[in-house]
């Protein structure tokens, strides 16, 4: 590094990293097998965060690659689950995890107790299990604070089908089954969080039993999945759930998670999210792929960097709001997340999730 260049503990972690995934011992046969086309020579030219940017984007490819082909040499002998993205914009892609997640969801658990959300007690997930990693995380979060884990059955793909086709009337009924199925949970158990997309909240205010339910029960409210305007966030957090704690979880398979951080006095913006500062930075770039500046709207790219998992400028679906870091934090915050709107070649349909 030359003189007057600051280097941070996230530059030594990204060149540990950038050293691992391209050594021959270590590394994953999908990123050794990049290394000769990438132009550069990334364990010599890749100095620290600000150099990940010439990767290439290879969200498309993780749509089709082998999901063996991954896992790190140096990892051969743990075990791995595959995971796959919710397919808003194509088909889905996928990502492999061994335990990595699991050390973010412990750190995500304690940001969520400082917003008030229960150290202990049930969770029920209004949100997909199957092959995508929310119903796991939510699992984790549940059994780490010695609750039980409740779910229903929840196809994303499914109602994200109805609505291309035209049959919103359908899709209405299958979010109206949704709802069925957690009040049957409700009526029955002792729920102490719900976890739930933004439109299932909004259609549980709509159903005055099973809101009843919800706000006779439930101490805390997770909403993550899909993008909620500011507007129906603050309904839902002073007009309709008053008493329980209402917070946001951003996040998604490639990514991981974000929590809300604590609401800070000089916050504009009622939800804030971070990422987990270890592995993980999200950057809010323009049309040219430069960072944008606080307060300012840009697309998410997303570096990720773990000994399991390799995803260096990834650009996302969506586009934030840049905040600044919390006094003493390592990372920008994100705010008012929505679906980025010049995606090509893409259908953006949420749904439900």
């Amino acid at each position: 590094m030359g003189r007057g260049i600051v280097v941070s503990d996230f530059d030594i972690h990204v060149r540990k990293l950038v050293a691992w995934h391209f050594d021959p011992n270590t590394g994953s046969p999908f990123w050794l097998g990049k290394r000769t086309e990438l132009g550069f020579d990334p364990i010599r030219d890749v100095q620290g965060a600000a150099d990940l940017a010439m990767f290439p984007d290879v969200g498309a490819a993780l749509r089709s690659v082998p999901a063996q082909e991954l896992i790190p040499a140096g990892l051969s002998g743990k075990v791995f689950r595959v995971y796959e993205s919710g397919g808003t914009t194509g088909a889905p892609k996928r990502i492999v995890d061994g335990d990595c997640r699991a050390r973010m969801l412990e750190w995500a658990r304690l940001r969520l107790i400082e917003l008030g959300v229960p150290p202990s007690g049930n969770w029920l997930h209004l949100g997909p299990t199957g092959p995508h990693v929310a119903g796991t995380d939510v699992a984790r979060h549940a059994a780490i604070g010695r609750g039980l884990f409740y779910a229903v059955d929840f196809d994303p793909r499914w109602v994200k089908n109805l609505l291309a086709r035209g049959s919103a009337e359908v899709a209405e009924e299958y979010l109206q089954h949704l709802l069925d199925q957690g009040r049957t949970v409700l009526e029955t158990q002792d729920i102490s969080v719900l976890n739930a997309t933004p439109p299932l909240l909004e259609a549980i205010c709509s159903r005055p039993e099973l809101y009843e339910l919800v706000r006779a029960k439930v101490k805390a409210i997770l909403w993550a999945g899909t993008s909620i305007s500011p507007e129906n966030l603050r309904q839902l957090d002073e007009v309709f759930f008053p008493d329980a704690v209402v917070a946001g979880v951003y996040g998604n398979s490639l990514m991981g998670v974000a929590p809300q951080r604590r609401r800070l006095d000089t916050d504009t913006h009622r939800c804030v999210f971070e990422p987990f500062p270890e592995t993980t930075r999200l950057e809010l770039v323009d049309e040219e792929g430069r960072q944008v500046g606080y307060g300012q709207r840009g697309r998410v790219r997303l570096h990720l960097l773990s000994e399991e998992m390799f995803l260096p400028n990834i650009l996302e679906r969506d586009s934030a709001v840049r905040v600044e870091p919390a006094p003493g934090g390592e990372v920008d915050g994100l705010a008012d997340v929505q679906t980025y709107g010049e995606l090509e070649d893409a259908q953006i349909i949420e749904g439900v999730y």
